[in-house]
């Protein structure tokens, strides 16, 4: 029986982003936005839009495929898919749904795509102005847990009280994605380090988050052109292949109130397995990582079920050294990251994956051949993905 898997079956062949700013500051509409990156990564591809018969999305993007495929003139659309799930927890699931349609022949060239404009429609997450509350909120927000930091804290509290954990280890995650920000052009934390004095100085959130334990908050659009192996060559640049990509979580990892019984986890341990099977490699083959940082504590957990780091040995692991491309033991959000690049839910994370399997990276690490990407830990469904060169295949 022939095996089911995505591994090699589908290529990025073109990659684009919009400009990234502040949030409420971007002078363009979200649906501009989108137009602008999906338009970038033609130009990357070496395509019209005109080719396009596909969109793939996640998070409730707001631009709508249809209108999407009349402003860029596509002749047919054919495919389009959104993955549920609030925040970046479907960045990954949203280009598995899109390689996947290639590879079921319903589509021969699909957009994945997030767009976000907070100033035309308000900022992402916000409590204020709710005036009815159901599901995990109504057992929440009495109690004045409001927001998403809040709410994260406590299941990264468990997870460093259970492994002995020091702040230290996510102060490097924080480091790490500021250093390489430096280095990239497009961040908007260039030209804004961060050293252990600013971070540990600055003020709590909800411990044990610091300020710059958090995301930003920003507008801007990234997306990503899929097409078929056997076509992976005809485009401009150096096709990167999907190896793997897996969406779900756990037993009863969305139970209310705060009752999952794997409380302290990013909810990847279903998901690593899978992902690694369908690629056909190990932990030890991935040589960089793009990690979803919402809070840098997901990080360490996600990095822990992934078989990355042995939860021992994380103070040990997590340092500044260990983390920055390109000689690291293990380069860490080499664009910058959510922290400090530009928080477009996880999309720039796949964007720069590809890039460091390509070569281009603004923080090229020394091994690159494979990335690993994970989107949105301690939500439900969450995601990940494996992309890597074709000497990999």
């Amino acid at each position: 029986m022939k095996s089911k898997t995505l591994r090699g079956q589908v290529a990025v062949a073109g990659i684009g982003e919009s400009d990234y700013y502040r949030h409420g500051q971007s002078p363009d509409s979200e649906f501009k936005l989108a137009l602008q990156a999906i338009l970038a990564a033609c130009d990357d591809a070496g395509i019209p839009p005109a080719q396009i018969d596909g969109f793939a999305s996640f998070s409730d993007d707001r631009n709508d495929a249809s209108r999407l495929a009349a402003a860029l003139g596509i002749r047919q659309l054919r495919s389009a898919t959104m993955q549920w799930g609030g925040g970046g927890g479907g960045c990954c699931a949203a280009v598995a749904n899109g390689a996947a349609a290639i590879h079921a022949g319903m589509a021969e060239c699909v957009v994945v795509f997030r767009s976000l404009a907070q100033g035309q429609f308000g900022r992402f997450g916000r409590t204020t102005g709710i005036n009815t509350i159901s599901g995990e909120k109504a057992y929440l927000m009495p109690y004045g847990v409001l927001a998403p930091p809040q709410r994260f804290a406590m299941r990264v509290r468990r997870f460093m009280h259970e492994h002995g954990v020091r702040q230290e280890a996510m102060r490097a995650i924080a480091m790490a994605s500021y250093y390489h920000a430096q280095a990239n052009p497009r961040a908007v934390m260039h030209g804004k380090p961060l050293d252990e004095e600013r971070y540990d100085q600055s003020r709590w959130v909800v411990e044990p988050f610091h300020l710059y334990d958090c995301c930003m908050e920003n507008d801007g659009a990234a997306a990503i052109i899929l097409v078929s192996q056997e076509r992976a060559r005809d485009f401009k640049s150096k096709p990167v292949y999907v190896l793997g990509a897996a969406a779900g979580s756990g037993f009863r990892a969305g139970a209310d109130p705060h009752n999952s019984p794997d409380y302290a986890s990013a909810n990847f341990g279903t998901l690593a397995p899978d992902l690694f099977r369908m690629a056909g490699i190990g932990p030890r083959d991935v040589g960089v990582v793009q990690s979803y940082e919402n809070f840098t504590g997901g990080v360490l957990m996600t990095l822990v079920e992934h078989g990355l780091v042995d939860a021992q040995d994380i103070n040990q692991f997590f340092t500044l050294d260990n983390l920055i491309a390109p000689s690291g033991k293990l380069p860490l959000n080499t664009s910058g990251g959510n922290l400090a690049e530009c928080y477009v839910h996880g999309m720039e994370l796949v964007i720069e994956a590809v890039r460091q399997v390509r070569g281009t990276s603004s923080s090229q690490a020394d091994k690159s051949d494979i990335a690993l990407v994970a989107g949105g830990p301690m939500v439900t469904p969450a995601s990940n993905l494996l992309l890597g060169s074709e000497s990999v295949l």
